[in-house]
C-alpha cells in the first residue's frame, strides 16, 4: 500500500516538473523573438539608391600604345667624316650609330656646313690652257711700231745719205729698214705681253683653287671639332 502511494507521488512530481520546464522554455522563446520582430531596422526596407544623384563611374582609360623603336642609321657618321668613335660606357652599336647621326645633323644645322659637298676640284691642264689662251687674246698689244720705226730709220738714213751726198735716197732706205725693224720689235713686244698674260692667268687660276681648298679644309676642321665635342658630351672618345 505504501509502495503504491510512493509511486503515485513520484509520478505527480515528475508531471509538475515537466510542466514547469515547458512553460519556462515557451516564455523565453517568445521573449527573445519579440525584439527582432518589433525592431524598426528589421521591418523598415532599405532606401533604393538615387540613380540621378549617384556619380557615373569613369570609364577605364586604355593604355597608351608604346612608341615604335626608331631603327638606327645604316651608316656611321664618324666614318663618313674619316673619324673613329669609341664608346666609354659600353653603349650598344645601335645606340652609337644614333648618337653619331644626331651629332652630325646637329653640327650641320649649327654651322651650315655640308660635309657631303666634297672638296673643290683642282683645275685640270685643259682648264689652265683655256684660261691662258683667253688671257693672251685679251692682252694689250702695242700699236704704231712700224710707223715709229720708219721715222727713226728715215732720220738715220738721211744722215747717212748726207755723208755720201744723197740724203734723199738715204732717208728712203732708212725708212724702209726702220719700218721692218719697228714691226719686228712690235711683234716681239706683243708676244711677250701675251706670254705674261697667259702665265699670270694660269697662276691666278691655281691660286684660286688653293684658296678654295684651304677654305674647305678650314670648314671641315670646324665641323669635326663640333662633332667631337657633341660625341664627347655623350660619353664617346672621337679621334
Amino acid at each position: 500500500m505504501k509502495h503504491a502511494k510512493f509511486k503515485v507521488l513520484s509520478c505527480l512530481l515528475l508531471l509538475v516538473l515537466s510542466t514547469g520546464c515547458k512553460k519556462s522554455g515557451s516564455g523565453s522563446s517568445e521573449t527573445g523573438a519579440s525584439p527582432v520582430a518589433n525592431s524598426p531596422a528589421a521591418t523598415k526596407p532599405a532606401p533604393a539608391p538615387d540613380s540621378a544623384s549617384a556619380p557615373a563611374a569613369a570609364p577605364a582609360s586604355a593604355p597608351a600604345p608604346a612608341a615604335p623603336a626608331i631603327p638606327p642609321p645604316s651608316f656611321s657618321a664618324a666614318q663618313k667624316l674619316g673619324m673613329f668613335a669609341y664608346a666609354k660606357n659600353n653603349q650598344s652599336s645601335d645606340q652609337q650609330l644614333r648618337d653619331e647621326y644626331d651629332c652630325y645633323t646637329s653640327v650641320q644645322q649649327q654651322t651650315g656646313i655640308d660635309p657631303e659637298a666634297g672638296p673643290p676640284s683642282s683645275p685640270t691642264a685643259a682648264d689652265i690652257q683655256a684660261a691662258q689662251q683667253q688671257a693672251a687674246a685679251n692682252a694689250p698689244e702695242a700699236q704704231g711700231g712700224r710707223v715709229r720705226g720708219a721715222a727713226r730709220g728715215a732720220l738715220g738714213g738721211a744722215a747717212l745719205g748726207a755723208i755720201t751726198g744723197n740724203a734723199g735716197r738715204g732717208a728712203a732706205v732708212g725708212a724702209t729698214v726702220g719700218t721692218v725693224r719697228g714691226g719686228r720689235m712690235q711683234r716681239a713686244a706683243n708676244e711677250q705681253s701675251k706670254e705674261q698674260a697667259a702665265e699670270a692667268s694660269g697662276a691666278q687660276l691655281q691660286q684660286q683653287a688653293n684658296q678654295a681648298k684651304a677654305a674647305y679644309n678650314k670648314q671641315m676642321a670646324t665641323f669635326k671639332r663640333g662633332f667631337s665635342a657633341c660625341m664627347d658630351a655623350r660619353e664617346y672618345s672621337v679621334k
